[in-house]
């Protein structure tokens, strides 16, 4: 099988991010909130590298973040990143005097440092590993990622995920005593981090800060610290989906399914950078999940309309998907490609095998039933998966699935 080639076509802005908070929820214009975001991982691995709980070392820098957002715009320092570490430390001290055990953290106190440049040392990705900790619930790891690498406040990332803000400082709250104490001497699981990432970017935007654009600029990050091609894999697969966005609904909200789009809505450029990504990362002759996900993914956007889709193409890369995870959806969506290269006869007998309960098996069966000429079987089965759908917008889209096809029996 071959890479996905270049996409072709003029290239559109790209859909600005939504406007952001900055913590404290001071205006944009009054501080470089992209800067603090930047320097927030590097700020909290200097205090862990200096003996400071990873607990009480998150909360000392999301102080010093509040500090720099009062004081920074009459006064901004001259290097915002050793002005962080001292503000920091100094409120971690200040924490640690105070606390109960502090005889045995005199030690701390006695060593703090002069203020001045700290020596630059890249602690990013030993603070994904460490937010990416098996211990952790999915949904707590990316909570904790979002905060300690992102640099995200505790509002912002509960109102990105809809739930009450003490939720959210609970949640973290065990996250983070879950992983204080824990000494990183040893490589990471990356498959663990790239999950963590993944939830992350799935989860869309809401409230203040599009998670799918943090997601995707915390990959690169990522895929910048590592020497390995999946991080890569993911940024593709990432790049490419996002450039799908504005096309995937309409004005109403409602859904629009792939085949449905409109093409020139898609983001070429975004599509042009991922498959750039890919097929570096497919250079190196190291296949993963996510590497494979993307080269799916670049056919569909490399078809400059659904017809001319490359489906025996994406038969194979999923049998390559299916070959390195055995995921259940996997084959599912196998069901689906194998539907549209060798007819919907044979996208059922893929789809024979599989789990009756697996998430929008109904669907698929549905859509296979349609094209397959039984439009009763269809109509029942589409009306079946709206009532198991996941979300609102998938329901109705699947509702009007079903009486679309009822209103022609």
């Amino acid at each position: 099988m071959t890479a996905p080639g270049p996409a072709a076509g003029p290239a559109p802005g790209s859909r600005p991010a939504p406007d952001a908070v900055v913590p404290g929820g001071a205006p944009a214009a009054a501080v470089d909130e992209a800067l603090l975001r930047e320097l927030t991982p590097g700020v909290l691995g200097v205090l862990v590298r200096r003996g400071a709980d990873f607990a009480a070392a998150e909360d000392a820098v999301q102080d010093a973040l509040l500090d720099a957002v009062r004081v920074w715009p009459a006064d901004p320092p001259r290097d915002p990143r050793g002005w962080l570490v001292t503000a920091a430390w100094r409120r971690f001290l200040d924490a640690t005097r105070a606390d109960a055990a502090r005889r045995r953290r005199e030690d701390l106190v006695d060593r703090e440092p002069e203020p001045g440049p700290v020596p630059d040392a890249d602690d990013t990705l030993s603070l994904y590993f460490l937010c990416a900790h098996p211990a952790l619930s999915p949904s707590s790891a990316a909570a904790l990622t979002l905060r300690a690498v992102g640099g995200l406040t505790t509002r912002q990332i509960a109102r990105a995920y809809l739930v009450p803000e003490a939720t959210m400082a609970q949640r973290i709250s065990r996250a983070k005593r879950t992983v204080s104490g824990v000494r990183l001497d040893r490589p990471g699981d990356v498959g663990t981090v790239l999950r963590v990432l993944y939830l992350v970017f799935n989860e869309g935007y809401s409230g203040d800060v599009d998670l799918a654009a943090e997601a995707i600029r915390l990959t690169r990050r990522l895929a910048a610290s590592v020497d390995h091609p999946e991080p890569a894999g993911l940024l593709a697969l990432m790049l490419l989906h996002h450039a799908r966005r504005a096309a995937r609904t309409a004005p109403d909200g409602s859904l629009v399914p792939l085949a449905e789009q409109d093409r020139s809505r898609w983001d070429t450029a975004a599509i042009a950078e991922g498959i750039r990504i890919l097929q570096g990362a497919l250079a190196r002759d190291r296949l993963g999940e996510y590497q494979a996900q993307a080269a799916i993914a670049a056919l569909h956007a490399d078809a400059r309309s659904a017809e001319e889709t490359d489906w025996p193409q994406i038969v194979e890369w999923y049998d390559e998907l299916v070959g390195l995870t055995g995921s259940p959806v996997a084959r599912l969506n196998r069901a689906v490609a194998v539907g549209e290269a060798d007819g919907p006869r044979a996208g059922l007998a893929a789809l024979a095998g599989l789990d009756p309960d697996l998430p929008r098996y109904t669907a698929v069966a549905a859509w296979l039933h349609e094209r397959d000429g039984d439009r009763a079987g269809a109509a029942r089965l589409y009306a079946e998966a709206a009532h198991r759908a996941p979300s609102l917008a998938e329901r109705t889209h699947l509702t009007r699935q079903a009486a679309r096809l009822n209103a022609d029996l």
